[in-house]
């Protein structure tokens, strides 16, 4: 069995206006062992004036690696979510992503099929995103970087959706991120799908839905940014913990939520659990 780390996708420091440093040693006080950062393609304005958490994949990669080092923190993977449908956007960001992590030192970057064109038809974007990632796979396999596809968008939206998009290309580097509030949000039971998909798993997104946005979006979106405070909603988190506890390889439980205070009260919720699960 593999060990279950808690970790949190640095969109928790969105509105708070932060710079990422920032962001990773506030992630290190409230006392996650991971981060998530997010990366992005060129130059961005609010990024460069230290007001958003997201790093330039022009900087250098040992920005994230000494930021997290000083701060006693571990990556568990990279947010460089790009839509695979869009070849011309993807391709080159993906396999930058890939090689950004590999030098900072994030085992997996994080993807999914983004929106999709508006004039292609199922069949082409099947096509589009098999060149993306039959691409990205061969910058991937010779660094051993994994490569997690999260069920977010139109395709990805069931588990046969995501099981097609994960078949169009045979490589060991290809994985599941599974997100469980997007999952859920779409209409899926997302303990059912995570157990159809623990043998691919590779980094997981803890995201908690509020009664009320169930409520209101429950069947009629595939996925959202950022949930709620984990244990504050509707995703069993005790059964996803007995899950990942029989996966052979380590999973990382990266929250993704709104604020800060969310933060602090998840990794408090998750701890305590795991320390129940596990014993």
């Amino acid at each position: 069995m593999g060990k279950i780390g808690i970790g949190i996708n640095l969109e928790f420091v969105r509105h708070v206006d932060k710079p990422f440093e920032w962001g990773v040693d506030k992630a290190a006080e409230l006392g996650y062992e991971y981060v998530e950062p997010m990366v992005h393609w060129g130059r961005e304005l609010l990024s460069e004036a230290g007001y958003f958490h997201s790093v330039s994949m022009l900087d250098d990669p040992y920005r994230v690696k000494k930021a997290c080092e000083n701060a006693g923190v571990k990556l568990s993977g990279l947010s460089s979510h790009c839509p695979l449908c869009k070849p011309e956007i993807s391709t080159e960001y993906l396999k930058q992503g890939i090689r950004f992590a590999w030098e900072c030192g994030a085992p997996v970057v994080n993807t999914d099929e983004g929106p999709k064109p508006k004039w292609t038809t199922e069949e082409e974007d099947h096509v589009l995103m098999r060149y993306v990632l039959k691409e990205a796979c061969a910058v991937a396999e010779p660094r051993g970087i994994l490569i997690g596809i999260e069920p977010h968008q139109q395709y990805s939206k069931s588990p046969k959706g995501l099981d097609k998009i994960y078949s169009l290309v045979q490589s060991p580097v290809l994985g599941i991120n599974f997100d469980t509030g997007n999952s859920y949000l779409s209409g899926e039971d997302p303990i059912a799908w995570l157990e159809h998909v623990s043998g691919r798993l590779v980094h997981l997104h803890a995201k908690d839905i509020s009664i009320q946005q169930s409520n209101t979006e429950r069947g009629k979106v595939t996925g959202t940014p950022v949930g709620c405070a984990c244990g504050d909603g509707v995703i069993d988190w005790a059964k996803v913990m007995l899950i990942l506890k029989e996966i052979p390889r380590d999973i990382v439980m990266s929250v993704e939520c709104g604020t800060v205070e969310q933060a602090e009260r998840s990794v408090k919720y998750l701890k305590e659990l795991l320390e129940k699960v596990e014993g």
